[in-house]
């Protein structure tokens, strides 16, 4: 089969695409033939070296397809089943291997590539709203990179649950997009420092919670953002990891909370997969929770999805189709 793998730590210039041995599923897997693959910032992270794993690499957790063949042990799925996961391996190529734990049926209604660009975002999108900092009517929260495809589902699951959202973005064509997604306000921080909007726009009383995905350039003044006890909530790092800084500054800011969460540690039990994703399908299916697909790149062009995401030029999911 064809594959993306990766040899050497750096650039987008070291995705290799190649004949690779159509791999196995061992207990417990499936083996899916993939019909479209979601692009994640994490897999940046990992070409880049900044998240360490084992060469040779061969990308891709998110993606959707044919279950094309069982592994000892498995239940619940049949050959031929439309299914998804944000949780497999390899999915940068023709065939991919998930956890049958990790895997979930696609209802009829949703498409593959819906179900890809869904998966990990939107599940993403979930546990930040509803289990790390569970909003509540009245809520305002900040939410950075508001026009990008985990921004736009969390700023419409905020208003699901009667939230106030604040959001930022670097161009007015993503400001738009991000007011579609349901932001009552957005910042162009290309154009003003959103630390001083946000104060102007709370009367300076700060938000309860800032979602925070692009790290190095927005965090302090993030935390500058809160209010007493406000939460922030840093799932990510775009721009680049956070500097190290003294715990004494939550003090000082307002006994804040900071969590590093991440979308594994939300996904502990069947029950917790089934649960987010069946939330998500439900909302899809009734028109109650739109799932934007930016782009979509043929396998053979990984590299230059991957420079558009890093260019942070996205207003939506990106996908890689075999």
């Amino acid at each position: 089969m064809k594959a993306v793998q990766i040899y050497t730590y750096g650039d987008a210039s070291q995705l290799s695409y190649e004949d690779v041995p159509l791999p196995k599923p061992g207990a417990g897997q499936v083996l899916v033939k993939i019909q479209a693959t979601g692009l994640n910032f994490v897999e940046i992270y990992r070409r880049k070296g900044l998240y360490k794993v084992e060469l040779p690499f061969r990308p891709g957790a998110e993606f959707a397809g044919f279950v094309e063949a069982i592994g000892e042990g498995v239940t619940g799925f049949e050959i031929g089943e439309r299914v998804a996961t944000a949780r497999g391996s390899g999915g940068y190529a023709e065939f991919g291997i998930a956890p049958t734990s990790q895997l979930v049926s696609i209802p009829p209604d949703i498409s593959f590539e819906q179900a890809a660009a869904v998966m990990l975002q939107g599940m993403t999108a979930h546990y930040l709203t509803r289990s790390t900092y569970p909003l509540k009517p009245g809520d305002t929260a900040l939410v950075h990179a508001a026009a990008g495809g985990v921004g736009q589902l969390l700023s419409q699951i905020a208003k699901k649950l009667g939230v106030r959202v604040i959001g930022t973005t670097s161009t007015p064509e993503k400001a738009e997009i991000a007011r579609q997604a349901g932001a009552d306000e957005v910042i162009l921080y290309t154009k003003e420092d959103f630390e001083p909007a946000v104060e102007r726009l709370t009367d300076a009383k700060g938000v309860e919670v800032v979602y925070d995905g692009v790290g190095k350039t927005t965090f302090t003044k993030g935390l500058n953002c809160l209010a007493p006890r406000g939460y922030m909530v840093l799932y990510g790092q775009a721009s680049g990891p956070v500097e190290t800084f003294n715990p004494q500054i939550l003090n000082q800011k307002g006994s804040l909370f900071l969590t590093r969460p991440t979308l594994s540690d939300y996904l502990q039990n069947r029950q917790e997969v089934l649960q987010r994703s069946g939330d998500l399908f439900q909302w899809m299916a009734a028109g109650e929770l739109a799932v934007q697909i930016d782009r979509s790149y043929p396998m053979t062009e990984a590299d230059e999805a991957q420079r558009y995401m890093e260019a942070r030029l996205t207003k939506g999911k990106v996908l890689l189709i075999p």
